[in-house]
């Protein structure tokens, strides 16, 4: 890869800035000064030294964000701010994006990543990665609406959605329940539940696949995955195919 690109990448400013230590000979490679910004670096086998000091490349990062009600799950936005907006720069230097998407007003376990396989991979309809939501609901949800999430229920476009585990864990005025389900559609668990004749009024994901939401986030907080929790995350994209 391209050297100012790397060097960026780590945070030491724009390509502009990068060209600026080159020029200033801060910047050497395999023991020799480099002269030109665009030279090609190996990162796995290329010793880099900046100002002295080594520059560890990778090549991915994937974080844990709690989203907070009032962004969007979006990289830009000409109107309201992003989950990305959340992170340092030093992380939106490596242009992440959120893995699926959670409405503007739905908290909760967002995974930002710049690894475009695994983001895919965790989002594609094939795979049926489960998403598991707490949820406010106004009303009483009943037996029966719990049998009718488990068949799939008829969304008001007509799409009838896959089948989806619902549990009550507090009863009405104000439903405290658990869905999980296994596809993304646009609004999916208020739709399930404006079809059983519910409106949700309070919606937090807490889980997806095999990762839940770390408790020690709090709204707005976030933090790297480990690698365990990566690994994790990979081995439940290879289930199925």
């Amino acid at each position: 890869m391209r050297l100012d690109k790397l060097l960026a990448n780590k945070g030491f400013g724009s390509r502009k800035d990068v060209k600026g230590l080159i020029k200033k000979k801060k910047v050497i490679i395999n023991d020799h000064i480099v002269k030109d910004s665009g030279f090609q670096v190996n990162p796995e086998k290329d010793i880099v030294e900046v100002n002295n000091e080594m520059v560890y490349y990778r090549e991915y990062i994937y974080v844990m964000l709690n989203k907070p009600s009032g962004y969007v799950s979006a990289t830009a936005d000409n109107r309201d701010k992003t989950v990305v907006d959340l992170l340092p720069s030093a992380y939106r230097l490596f242009d992440p994006f959120p893995v699926g998407r959670l409405d503007k007003d739905t908290e909760g376990l967002l995974l930002i990543t710049n690894d475009g396989r695994l983001g895919h991979q965790l989002t594609s309809p094939n795979k049926a990665v489960e998403k598991t939501y707490f949820a406010e609901v106004r009303g009483d949800v009943t037996e029966q609406d719990i049998e009718k999430f488990r068949f799939g229920v008829q969304l008001d476009d007509g799409y009838i959605a896959k089948p989806a585990v619902l549990n009550v864990l507090h009863a009405a005025p104000v439903s405290h329940v658990q869905v999980t389900v296994t596809e993304g559609k646009f609004h999916q668990v208020k739709r399930m539940f404006e079809a059983v004749g519910k409106k949700v009024i309070y919606l937090k994901r807490i889980q997806m696949g095999n990762l839940p939401l770390d408790g020690n986030l709090g709204a707005g907080d976030f933090r790297e995955l480990n690698e365990e929790e990566v690994q994790r995350l990979k081995t439940l994209t290879q289930k199925k195919s």
